[in-house]
Order: C-alpha cells, then structure tokens, then sequence
C-alpha cells in the first residue's frame, strides 16, 4: 500500500469533474449564473481580517468552479474535501495536498487510499469504524474527531447526522492515538448559515471536555463552517461578532485553529439570472413561475431555509408590488420555492421579464442536477470585471 505523502496523480476523470466554461449561448442562456471573482477576494480579505490567527480551509461544495479555486489557491487557502471529485479539482487548481483536510467522516476506503496517494495527511472522523478504515488505510494520519453540538439558530441543521459527545469523542481520541494515529485534533460544525454566535462558544466548550477527557495533548481545533451571508430573513451577525465570541471562549486555550468558510466566501459573488415563464392566479393567490427552481440550483429553498433577495431589472423600485408563490419550472409537485414567505415582486412582471437572485454563488451550481425533466445543468459565466450590484 502506498504510505501517506506519496503523490498521486490526478486521473482523466478528475478532469471532467470540474464545470467546464460555458459555451457562449450559455453566457446569455436562462437561468445562469454570474460571478464575480474579485468579490470572492474582497470576501476572503474580510473573513481574514476576522479571524487573522485561522487556517482558512475553503469548503469546496459551497462553489467548485475551477476559476473561484484557482483564485482561492493563489491566495493560499486550504481545503476542506468531502469527495474524490473535489481532491481532483483542488490538485487542479494549484491547492497543495498539505493545505487539504478531508472533513467528510463518510468515507470509503477507496476514498481513503486516493487522498493518501495524493499527499493528504488529515482527516476528519466521528466513529470507531472509521478510526479503524483510517488506520488501515492512512497509518500515521492526523485524524480530527468532530462533536455533535448544538446547532440551534442555523438555516440547514445537521439533525445528528454527524459527530459525537464530548465523552465519545475522547474515547475515538484515545482509540485513533492506540491505532498509530497522530489523534491531534477535535472540530465540530454549527450548522449552515449560523446566526447565532453563541453557537461557536457552545461548540468550543463541548471540545475542551472532550479534550479534557482523553488525556491526551489536542493540537488542533476545528471550528467548521456556518458564517452567514445576508438574505432576506432578518439581520445577520458580522464576522467580527463570531470571532469576539470565539476569542471569548477560547480564553487561555490556543490550539492551531481551522475553520471551514464556504458561503462566506463565495455567495455575494454569485447572481442567479432567471426568466418569467408564467404569471397567474391560484386559488386566491398569485403564483410566479421561473425557469429555474429547486433541482437547477435552488435546492436551499427546501422548506424555505434560505430565502433569498430578489432583484427584477426594468421594474422601477417604486413600481406597485405584491405578494406571490414563487415556483420553479418542472412538473415536480415540490418544485416551489416560496409558498409562505412574504415575497413580493412587482404587479406588472410579466413571462420573458428577469428575476434575479442575490447572494447566489454558494449551493447553487452544485446543487443543480444533471437533467432533471431534460432541462441542463445551471451554467456559470465569469464576469469578466467586477460588476456592482445595488441591493432591490
């Protein structure tokens, strides 16, 4: 078996795992999706101005697009993975095997044995069988243990999908440092699109138990994902309020901290340019259907998680507006966006108009399925300079 740091190279299909540029019909196509690079580095510079002492580790999901990674690795960030797919495209963007973290607990062994051969020597766990697959497989490995915490005040929640209590994740400590491992780190997440600072303070507490219980010396900690961006539910804290909460918690205590920044990084960036299919009334109620719904790449509006700002040009913000279900094009039942919401566009929009949605660049392109009722993946086209957009 090859030992970990030895170097893999990326196959063919590493390749075609990445999107590819649109052609230019799909640089005017509808829906697509428009982003704007240097906003992804003004967004970088704010998240490392908050937290200066942070590793940075980029959660490749939130936007994989070749350019935004080549971008981030210039810039020095680090990666966190959850697949093989997105190892490959992190090779391909120039981000260097030390500067990976697989995050994903999930994992096969042929996962494993991938990222060993391409140089990665950290990964995330939160069960036995795992330590056990990672021992096998990775001997020698860094391997994080990730709590189960509290992750109230979030938009997308976990639901105990993953991660452990404090007591458990001591005892994975102790079995991964038994097994040959190098047992040095403890992380955890707070949920997507987390609004309340409080939950980092939660999180850390539950981490220096863990620490505190497995006797063992814990080099790292993990502080996940969930910096929230500005939709339209509501206020949204600074980074500034999360890293004063971390600090705060923290005290004493100064493990090599990461963190997992994705939304944060590229949702401001991203515009998604949708068309008007079909305005009409149901049941009382005026129902607006676009050409872009849940499965091209607004799977966030499940349950109305992320509600998003909408902008419609060539409607004057003074226009008449009113009250709508907002719906997607499939002849899914599901395929409605926002049924409770208070969305209100204008009175006068009309099939062929453009309804943009603002703050779109994460969970958007990578969400968007392949074919579903034969409509084609959401495309994404680079702005070719930075284009400001004036907030609806």
């Amino acid at each position: 078996m090859e030992g970990v740091g030895a170097q893999r190279t990326v196959p063919a299909h590493g390749r075609a795992s990445v999107p590819a540029h649109p052609s230019p019909d799909q640089v005017k196509a509808s829906p697509r999706l428009e982003l704007d690079l240097p906003t992804v580095r003004d967004a970088f510079a704010t998240f490392r101005d908050a937290f200066p002492s942070v590793e940075p580790a980029y959660a490749v999901k939130a936007n994989p697009h070749p350019e935004v990674l080549a971008l981030l690795a210039g810039l020095g960030v680090s990666a966190d993975l959850a697949s093989v797919g997105e190892l490959d495209a992190c090779l391909l963007a120039g981000i260097e095997p030390r500067r990976m973290t697989w995050g994903n607990p999930v994992k096969k062994a042929s996962d494993v044995r991938a990222a060993v051969a391409a140089g990665v020597t950290r990964f995330t766990t939160d069960s036995a069988a795992d330590v056990d697959l990672l021992a096998r497989e990775a001997p020698g490995a860094a391997v994080t243990v990730r709590l189960a915490v509290d992750d109230d005040g979030s938009a997308t929640p976990f639901a105990g999908k993953f991660g452990v209590p404090p007591e458990e994740a001591a005892a994975l400590l102790r079995r991964a440092d038994a097994a040959g491992l190098r047992a040095h780190g403890l992380g955890f997440h707070p949920g997507s699109q987390q609004t309340d600072p409080s939950s980092w303070r939660r999180g850390i507490a539950s981490a220096r138990r863990a620490a505190d219980l497995a006797g063992l010396p814990v080099g790292e900690l993990n502080l996940g994902g969930g910096f929230p961006t500005r939709h339209a539910a509501g206020p949204v804290p600074a980074l500034r309020d999360i890293a004063a909460a971390v600090d705060a918690e923290l005290g004493d205590w100064r493990p090599h901290l990461v963190a997992e920044p994705g939304r944060a990084l590229v949702a401001d960036a991203g515009v998604l340019v949708a068309e008007v299919v079909l305005v009409t009334e149901r049941a009382g109620r005026r129902w607006v259907y676009l050409d872009v719904g849940r499965y091209q790449g607004l799977a966030e509006t499940e349950g109305e998680m992320i509600v998003y700002r909408l902008r419609c040009p060539g409607h004057a913000g003074s226009a008449p507006r009113g009250p709508v279900v907002l719906a997607g094009p499939t002849c899914d039942g599901d395929d409605v966006l926002y049924r409770h919401a208070d969305v209100r566009l204008p009175l006068d929009l009309a099939p062929g108009d453009v309804v943009e949605f603002l703050g779109a660049g994460a969970y958007t392109s990578s969400y968007a399925s392949v074919g579903f009722n034969g409509l084609p993946p959401l495309p994404t086209v680079i702005l070719p300079t930075s284009d400001p957009r004036e907030d609806p």
